[in-house]
C-alpha cells in the first residue's frame, strides 16, 4: 500500500522544449489536484489533472510543469520601432548638442534593452500536452516510488501493532472466563443476601444469575476483535488503495474495545482494554497517512 504523502520529478527534452514536472503530495481526504503550468499554457491542466487522477487515488496533488522553449528554432525577433527611434533620436541629439562624432552603428544601437524583442513561435498545443503527459508518467513514477517506500514503513508499524493487539485480546479471553465466574458468585450471595434466609427455588436462582452474568461475557467481542486484525493484516498487505478501508475498520476496533471495557468489571481486564485502545489510537493516527 502506499502513502498519500510523496514527492517526485523528472525532465525531459522534446520537440525542442525542455520540460520538468514536479508532483508533491500531502494528506487529504479525497482526491485533490492543483496544476501550475503558467498562464501560456493553462490548456494543460485538464489533461493533467486526469493523467494525475488515474494513478492516485486521494490526497492534495501539487503538479507543476515547467516548459523552456529558449534554445528552440522557433523563435521570433522583432524589432521594436518606437523604442529604436527614440535610442537613435536622443543619440543625434548628444552629437548635435556636444560637438560629438557621429559613430552611431546598427551594432551599438541593438545593444541597448528593448530595441529587439524575442518570442517563441506558439507551441502546437497537442504536441506539448503529449510531451508533457509524457513527462508526468515519469515524474508519477518517482512520486509512486517514494509513496510506496514510506507505505510499507506505516504497513510494518501497522502490522506490529496489531500484532500486539493480538496478544492484548488473548489475554483478555484469558480471564473473561474467570470474571464471569466470578461475578455470578458474587451476585448469587447478594441475591441470597437480599432474600434474609428465604429458601429461593434454586434452579431459578441459577438461572437468572446464569443470564445476568451473560451480560458481562465479552466473547463475541473477542471473536470479532480477532476478525477484524486478521482483516487489517489483508488490507496492510494490498497495492491497491485501501486508505479508506482501514479507517473504518479502525474504528470498528474501538467499537469493540470500548464496548469489552464497558462490559467488564474486572479491574485486570479494564487494565488491557486501556491498552489495547492506546494502540488502536496509534494505529489510527498512521491510517490517516495512507492513500
Amino acid at each position: 500500500m502506499n502513502s498519500m504523502t510523496g514527492y517526485g520529478r523528472a525532465s525531459a527534452s522534446l520537440s525542442g522544449r525542455d520540460i520538468t514536472v514536479e508532483v508533491r503530495a500531502v494528506n487529504h481526504r479525497y482526491f485533490d489536484c492543483t496544476v501550475k503550468a503558467g498562464r501560456l499554457y493553462g490548456y494543460l491542466e485538464d489533461p493533467v489533472k486526469k493523467a494525475a487522477q488515474a494513478r492516485v487515488a486521494r490526497g492534495k496533488l501539487d503538479v507543476f510543469v515547467t516548459v523552456d522553449d529558449s534554445q528552440s528554432d522557433d523563435v521570433e525577433v522583432t524589432l521594436n520601432r518606437h523604442v529604436f527611434e527614440a535610442y537613435l533620436n536622443s543619440m543625434r541629439q548628444m552629437c548635435a548638442e556636444y560637438n560629438l562624432r557621429d559613430d552611431i552603428s546598427v551594432t551599438a544601437v541593438s545593444r541597448y534593452p528593448e530595441v529587439f524583442t524575442v518570442t517563441a513561435k506558439q507551441a502546437d498545443a497537442d504536441e506539448l500536452t503529449r510531451d508533457v503527459l509524457s513527462v508526468l508518467q515519469s515524474a508519477l513514477d518517482d512520486f509512486d516510488a517514494m509513496r510506496e517506500r514510506e507505505g510499507r514503513k506505516l504497513a510494518d508499524d501497522i502490522l506490529s501493532r496489531c500484532k500486539i493487539i493480538d496478544g492484548l485480546v488473548d489475554q483478555v479471553a484469558e480471564l473473561s472466563p474467570a470474571s464471569v465466574k466470578a461475578y455470578q458468585e458474587k451476585l448469587q450471595t447478594r441475591i441470597r443476601e437480599l432474600l434474609e434466609g428465604a429458601e429461593p427455588d434454586e434452579q431459578r436462582l441459577l438461572t437468572e444469575v446464569a443470564l445476568f452474568a451473560d451480560r458481562i461475557a465479552v466473547d463475541e467481542e473477542l471473536v470479532r476483535l480477532k476478525s477484524h486484525l486478521a482483516q487489517a493484516d489483508s488490507m496492510c498487505r494490498q497495492k491497491n488503495a485501501v486508505g479508506r478501508k482501514l479507517d473504518f475498520l479502525v474504528q470498528e476496533f474501538n467499537r469493540e474495545a470500548n464496548t469489552i471495557g464497558s462490559k467488564c468489571n474486572d479491574i485486570e481486564i479494564t487494565r488491557i482494554v486501556v491498552d489495547i485502545k492506546g494502540e488502536i489510537e496509534k494505529i489510527r493516527e498512521q491510517v490517516q497517512n495512507i492513500e
